[in-house]
């Protein structure tokens, strides 16, 4: 009569490991952190056992846990929103130019958000003889600029929503976040029929930092541009774009969530993956002037 483990099923028998692997097993531990689990990935993606869009998504599943909404958020003063103060027909054509499926709506000032307007209610505006827009509006949600993007993703799917109005410690607005900003972290841009790659929007402000002023860049900005648009003087007879001299400053790819300094500029790799850089966090850190001793 054969005896069962309690539960009356047969215990599954443990897979027999080979002498090579065992101590394959004690000279090569398991990672103890995340940058040793990283430097195993990079190795696998190295020896073709992983894509390099699949390294990147993993890539960006770690970083999104160290982001906050501040540091992907559209500033304040670029977003699109509509004022529920002013006749419908002075925004619309804005609604219309822009093609975004969400608006922050405003009454009169932009810290005064009453809610948010869908896109698609406005066919009832082509519909109804009368069109209330306040009554349109959906609650709009606010956050503070330092929550974390996994914390954000998470509320995001729980509560089905796809947009949040972003406040600073004084409680005004300092921007929105939208499920598609936290997405794009993991799976890189995500473009549809209405995105535009437009050249003014390659180099983008955003809040200070602890050091100085912030841009957030695409890597494919040429680096005149990018000089103009920061003041800086970064020169490259080799290269054109910011990301082909980083690039080139490192000798090889930068890695996402890598921090490295040019000069008085301070930057951080946001997006990239193993075949190119895409977006950069780029800092102007205060040049201290030399202390003359004689």
């Amino acid at each position: 009569m054969q005896d069962y483990p309690p539960g009356g099923q047969p215990a599954e028998a443990k897979p027999h490991r080979s002498l090579f692997e065992r101590l394959t097993a004690l000279i090569s531990p398991e990672p103890e952190n995340r940058s040793e689990l990283l430097e195993l990935l990079h190795d696998a993606h190295e020896r073709n056992l992983i894509d390099a869009d699949a390294l990147s998504m993993i890539e960006g599943v770690f970083q999104v846990s160290e982001l906050a909404a501040r540091d992907i958020m559209i500033p304040r003063s670029q977003m699109d929103a509509i004022d529920v103060s002013k006749p419908i027909e002075e925004w619309l054509p804005m609604v219309l130019e822009t093609a975004h499926s969400r608006f922050p709506a405003v009454d009169g000032d932009r810290d005064k958000i009453v809610g948010v307007l869908l896109a698609k209610d406005l066919l009832r505006y082509y519909a109804e003889e009368s069109f209330d827009v306040r009554g349109m509006l959906r609650p709009a949600v606010f956050i503070p600029e330092s929550k974390r993007l996994n914390v954000l993703l998470r509320d995001f799917r729980a509560n089905r929503n796809h947009i949040a109005m972003v406040v600073d410690e004084y409680g005004g607005v300092a921007g929105l976040i939208t499920i598609e900003d936290v997405l794009e972290q993991i799976v890189g841009d995500i473009e549809d029929e209405y995105d535009f790659d437009e050249a003014e929007d390659n180099v983008l402000a955003i809040k200070a930092g602890e050091q100085g002023p912030r841009w957030r860049v695409k890597a494919l900005t040429e680096i005149s541009q990018f000089n103009e648009e920061i003041g800086a003087v970064l020169t490259n007879d080799d290269v054109d774009t910011i990301g082909g001299l980083v690039a080139n400053h490192l000798g090889r790819m930068p890695r996402k969530g890598e921090h490295f300094s040019i000069g008085a500029l301070r930057f951080e790799v946001l997006r990239a993956d193993a075949r190119q850089v895409h977006v950069l966090l780029v800092e102007k850190m205060p040049v201290w002037p030399v202390k003359d001793d004689g």
